[in-house]
């Protein structure tokens, strides 16, 4: 299991409170400064991650972590399903989610809610599928969060799930290592009212068991024909698995 590393340190409030205490201070820039410090790449990943789910057809999804919605914003565009649940634990980032539905008018097909995502408050085997971007790795218990998305999916139903990793391929690991523990942490001294959050980024990836380790895990809850896609040299990863 990964190291359980918190936003803030010295605190002892719980790193799901925490968690849940730094995307609400940096939910008015987070948009900008993820694509701003991808270069627009992370709009990529997404949609290669929600094309995983092309040929499953799903017609409920829940994104889970959902933040300020640009996942399943790419579910809607890409699939056309019926209806997709938003759950994250920060109000903040959930107020800019509620924004952009009713913005584009997706109020029919798109809702959120506040929710802790490891302890959904769904029934056992309701979606047909479930998503989640950049979120796993914040989950205070890793273990149990994914075991509970498992047991809301529909028995056949597919989990698609997109994190960071660690490239190991040189000159990638060095330059992307530079990157992220350097210039992240600087950008978002410059744009966000929360520093720690940007030193916390490098931090939670460097601590998450992304790669085999996370496939292993991901078998061990239950999890079917489970894959692992690095991308970008292993910058980021798809991860998917059936129930």
């Amino acid at each position: 299991m990964s190291e359980n590393v918190t936003p803030y340190k010295n605190q002892e409030l719980s790193k799901k409170e925490q968690v849940a205490t730094m995307f609400n201070n940096i939910s008015k820039t987070y948009d900008f400064l993820n694509h701003f410090m991808s270069l627009g790449i992370d709009i990529v990943w997404r949609k290669m991650a929600i094309k995983e789910l092309l040929k499953d057809k799903p017609q409920t999804i829940l994104d889970v972590a959902t933040g300020t919605g640009d996942f399943a914003f790419e579910a809607l565009e890409i699939l056309k399903p019926k209806k997709i649940i938003g759950v994250d634990i920060s109000e903040g980032m959930l107020a800019i989610a509620q924004e952009k539905i009713t913005k584009r008018n997706k109020s029919d097909v798109f809702e959120v809610r506040l929710g802790d995502s490891e302890k959904l408050l769904f029934e056992d085997n309701t979606f047909d599928a479930l998503t989640v971007a950049y979120g796993v790795r914040n989950y205070e218990n890793l273990e149990k969060g994914i075991a509970d998305m498992l047991r809301v999916l529909k028995p056949g139903g597919k989990a698609v799930i997109l994190e960071f990793s660690k490239p190991k391929v040189f000159p990638v690991k060095q330059l992307y290592n530079f990157y992220f523990h350097y210039v992240t942490p600087t950008i978002g001294k410059v744009f966000s009212k929360d520093a720690s959050a940007y030193s916390y980024l490098p931090e939670s990836v460097n601590a998450f068991p992304d790669g085999q380790r996370f496939v292993d895990l991901m078998d061990k809850v239950g999890y079917k024909n489970t894959k692992c896609r690095p991308l970008a040299f292993g910058i980021c990863s798809i991860y998917t698995g059936i129930k």
